[in-house]
């Protein structure tokens, strides 16, 4: 893995840990907060790899607000479980409402 890569995962990071309590963000939000509008995927990568890391990743959705992160939870429930438990709400497919809990970071500055 490459220093930019480094670099673009610890902004993954930083903009994770900012999401609030009972709110979620997506992948693509943070992507484009990370700087690379159309790297939503590495974003899922990037999280993948902070599975212990204590970040709540559990508060990252795809832009139609599924879980499609779940199968890293251990658990098939319990992504859904953690943000039920933070007060976040749920459609009838079972996405999360973004209407009323979606969060979206302020861009990185630019050095």
């Amino acid at each position: 893995m490459g220093k930019n890569n480094n670099d673009f995962f610890d902004r993954v990071y930083k903009v994770v840990a900012k999401i609030p309590y009972g709110k979620v963000s997506t992948y693509g939000h943070i992507a484009e907060a990370c700087g690379i509008k159309s790297a939503a995927r590495t974003v899922g990568w990037a999280l993948n790899g902070a599975k212990e890391s204590g970040l709540p990743c559990h508060r990252v959705v795809n832009r139609y607000g599924a879980l499609t992160g779940k199968i890293h939870f251990g658990s098939p429930d319990l992504m859904r479980e953690l943000l039920e438990s933070e007060g976040i709400t749920f459609d009838d497919d079972n996405c999360v409402i973004l209407e009323k809990h979606l969060w979206i970071p302020k861009p990185f500055k630019k050095k």
